[in-house]
């Protein structure tokens, strides 16, 4: 080897391997989220080069064959806050890089159905709707549905008795069974379920919520008469891997959310588990009787979403609940279940759901067929009162979707509902006065509406018709009309206007009818119930540089002929029920502000007026006015949380506040008969860590609030003795109740969550 050519290898070698080390390269893989939600079609770059990528409908992207250095990864997308970030290569393993968009409308483009049964971004919806997503949730974590509801502006969650703490859901003051409670938009939650469904719903199956305030039964059925809360389940092929939620609380609650997804080429399932359990005996004011009910309860739910060509959709979901809850005195057993030795009530409840929708292999037609069924058995003791009940309800629905041109489509549909209920009280008896037998109640609900949406250049026309034929009751005619005038994209005015129906079943949807501590008389054979609403809602945003501003209003107004209402106050000892011989009003105002800052804070605020009652004729044919039970005049709710981005802390301040509401009290009662102005609060302090890891803790009612003297005679459960000292006859009553009896505890999670 010459000289010449030794000093030529000696260049070329460190030229070699200069090259070579220039052209080492890597990779960057990960997930777009935001609020909760994966972000499909973003685009992920490195600045001033070509190696991009776009995330898919999962929210994922890899970028490959990125060279080793610094660089500057940016993420963008219409509607979203661009960010960048600076990263390093200097592996060939792929680095991790997930991030979650902030978005510069809010929940604007969040993709509803509820308003209209098909897909569109709320912005673009003429019926206003509410959407709630788990993040909202997380904010304050709760065990079930039912207590989640609390954070929604003109929402109010009720407590109806004090002993085994069950509840309906009301909105804008209407009590729970004229909201009409929907999973995947079928009728899932009704009659007998309303009273103990809720809280078996877990918030691990949610993907959000939907909540129509004001008439929705055209589509969804005459009982919509005071809205609609429709639950969306987790889509599989959307869901985590692996998701786990644990928290418990120094009430020793303890909650187990469980969530597994797999995927073939054919199909995707998701399997979620739901386990709450608490059995602490609580007497926290002294009353010998348990302050909250002790419960078991354990939630199965499977769902499989199937691919089909042309992405017809097509999925199936099956969820068991199993549910043992007791309150009482505190030295109940379950031996004296039945018994009149020590008070108590026992409700065993089993219930099955099956649901799912197919969409037909029509070319160019969106023909959907939505099917359920639900089995719900209770088996429960009040006191020595036994209800024994089982209710079966099948439903189908085929429906379609015609786009006539590119400013007007029409939904025609064709459902049909049966409903089977059985209980041993006097609601299923035979009305042979000689010899009465078990009669179960048979009901056939087939019935077909037509909805019209036209677009105009700023006005959208709704207009819809629905006609059932009852069984029971003969026809029903459901009309609705819609409008809304977007003035310009950020002002927005809807009106909207439609009847209800309702028939009343008083054992399934009135939990006073249940207790045992009064007698039930039924004054005459009550008539469905009708009613007219309307809701006017403007809507404004403001979007600066760095911060987005959501203002809502609304006007609402319903009126009710023929409503029944139970008398508690004519005789201490019995409910009296009957249709009202008059009329009434459900009307107020709503106002929330939605305001969220590109420095991590974020605050939702709202407050409702109503003005809520009855107008009845008495013996002198005089009108009295009676306020409604349970409906706070001004109620307000408010989240503001702040996140540290860098630190991955977050804090978060939940709350709602209630003015004096009028309570179901007895004559000569020393309680007063409206409850006082209180607040609930809460404050939670969330860590994320790397590698989907969460921790989280906080306090629930912060200032300990519980309502005092809730159970009338608490030491005579039976009546045994209210003969003596008693001078005003006071019997016990459990029913005096406006605010959850539990206190203030402290609570700590984990949350996991693999893709």
């Amino acid at each position: 080897m010459s000289k010449y050519f030794r000093m030529r290898l000696l260049f070329f070698i460190p030229l070699f391997l200069f090259f070579n080390a220039s052209a080492q390269t890597g990779s960057i893989k990960g997930r777009i989220t935001s609020e909760g939600r994966m972000l499909d079609f973003v685009s992920v770059g490195i600045a001033g080069t070509a190696y991009s990528s776009t995330t898919n409908e999962n929210g994922l992207y890899v970028i490959k064959d990125v060279p080793f250095g610094n660089h500057e990864l940016v993420m963008t997308i219409s509607g979203y806050k661009t960010e960048k970030k600076a990263i390093e290569i200097n592996s060939s393993d792929a680095i991790t890089i997930d991030q979650e968009l902030f978005s510069l409308t809010g929940s604007l483009n969040e993709v509803v159905i509820s308003g209209t049964m098909k897909e569109m971004s709320r912005l673009d919806s003429p019926i206003p709707v509410d959407v709630l997503t788990p993040t909202l949730f997380k904010k304050n974590p709760t065990p079930s549905l039912f207590e989640s509801m609390q954070i929604v502006n003109g929402v109010q969650p009720q407590l109806n008795c004090n002993v085994c703490n069950t509840g309906d859901i009301h909105i804008n003051g209407m009590e729970g069974p004229y909201t009409m409670i929907t999973i995947d938009g079928m009728p899932i939650v009704s009659a007998l379920s309303t009273v103990y469904g809720l809280s078996g719903i877990p918030n691990s199956l949610v993907n959000r919520i939907e909540v129509v305030k004001g008439p929705a039964s055209t589509l969804y059925g005459s009982e919509a008469v005071g809205g609609l809360i429709n639950v969306i389940t987790k889509d599989p092929k959307d869901a985590p891997r692996v998701s786990v939620d644990l928290f418990a609380t120094t009430d020793q609650e303890y909650n187990i959310d469980l969530g597994l997804k797999t995927s073939t080429k054919k199909a995707s399932t998701l399997l979620g588990i739901n386990y709450f359990n608490f059995q602490n005996l609580m007497d926290k004011n002294g009353d010998n009787f348990t302050d909250i009910t002790l419960q078991n309860r354990i939630s199965v739910f499977n769902k499989w979403n199937f691919v089909r060509k042309e992405n017809r959709v097509s999925n199936i979901a099956a969820r068991f609940v199993y549910e043992d809850r007791w309150g009482g005195e505190m030295q109940y057993e379950n031996k004296f279940r039945g018994t009149d030795s020590v008070y108590g009530e026992s409700i065993y409840t089993s219930r099955y759901e099956l649901i799912g929708i197919y969409q037909l292999p029509i070319k160019k037609e969106n023909i959907f067929l939505q099917y359920s069924f639900n089995n719900h058995n209770q088996n429960s003791y009040y006191g020595t009162t036994s209800y024994q009940a089982i209710q079966n309800i099948a439903f189908a629905q085929l429906y379609w979707n015609k786009k006539l041109n590119d400013k007007a489509d029409v939904l025609v549909g064709i459902p049909l509902r049966y409903t089977y209920y059985d209980d041993n009280t006097p609601g299923t008896i035979s009305k042979d006065t000689v010899s009465p037998q078990n009669k179960p109640q048979q009901t056939y609900l087939p019935g077909v509406f037509v909805q019209t949406e036209i677009k105009f250049k700023k006005l959208t026309t709704l207009a819809g018709l629905r006609y059932d034929y009852n069984s029971d009751h003969g026809s029903i005619l459901s009309p609705r009309l819609a409008f809304k005038l977007a003035i310009n994209k950020n002002n927005i005015l809807r009106l909207s206007m439609g009847n209800g129906y309702r028939v009343v079943n008083l054992f399934t949807e009135d939990h006073a009818a249940l207790t045992g501590a009064r007698e039930v008389v039924i004054k005459n054979d009550l008539k469905p119930e009708k009613s007219w609403n309307a809701n006017l809602n403007f809507q404004k945003s403001i979007v600066l540089e760095n911060t987005f501003i959501s203002m809502d209003a609304s006007v609402f107004y319903t009126y009710f002929s023929n409503k029944i209402i139970g008398d508690f106050n004519s005789d201490p000892n019995k409910i009296i029920f009957d249709n009202l011989n008059g009329y009434a009003i459900s009307q107020g105002v709503a106002l929330s502000i939605d305001i969220m800052h590109t420095s991590g804070l974020k605050a939702i605020i709202g407050a409702t007026y109503m003005d809520v009652f009855s107008v009845e004729k008495d013996s002198m044919n005089v009108d009295v006015r009676s306020p409604q039970m349970h409906a706070p005049k001004l109620s307000g709710n408010f989240t503001i949380s702040y996140s540290f981005a860098k630190l991955g802390l977050s804090i978060d301040y939940t709350g709602n506040v209630k003015s004096p509401m009028f309570l179901p009290v007895v004559p000569n009662d020393f309680r007063p008969e409206h409850s006082p102005w209180y607040t609930i609060q809460n404050i939670q302090l969330t860590k994320k860590f790397k590698k989907g890891f969460e921790f989280y803790g906080g306090v629930k009612n912060v200032f300990d609030f519980t309502p005092s003297d809730p159970i009338l005679r608490p030491f005579d459960p039976f009546d045994k003795d209210i003969a003596e000292n008693n001078p005003y006859g006071y019997t016990f009553d459990p029913s005096y109740n406006y605010s959850p009896m539990q206190g203030r505890r402290f609570f700590i999670g984990l949350r996991y969550t693999f893709y």
